[in-house]
């Protein structure tokens, strides 16, 4: 397996796991398992993140491209309706 496939396979999966985590804080009703996965949900960010610039900078990761001020201001409307 090359870097370029194992960085966005741990992309993916810390992605994944966010998502769970996510879930799991809606759900939590004890403060300290709250907090704790807010924690563990947190440093996952910051890694993420971290492991996103490399593979941007490596070129194995291009993000979309950004949306126009009309397609910003379309969705915009739509929400507030």
């Amino acid at each position: 397996m090359d870097e370029k496939t194992m960085v966005n396979d741990i992309l993916a999966g810390v992605k994944a796991g966010l998502t769970t985590y996510q879930g799991a804080i809606n759900e939590a009703e004890n403060m300290n398992l709250r907090q704790t996965l807010q924690q563990i949900r947190n440093n996952d960010e910051s890694f993420q993140y971290e492991l996103f610039k490399v593979a941007q900078s490596k070129g194995y990761y291009k993000p979309a491209a950004g949306a126009t001020v009309t397609e910003i201001q379309t969705v915009k409307n739509e929400l507030q309706q």
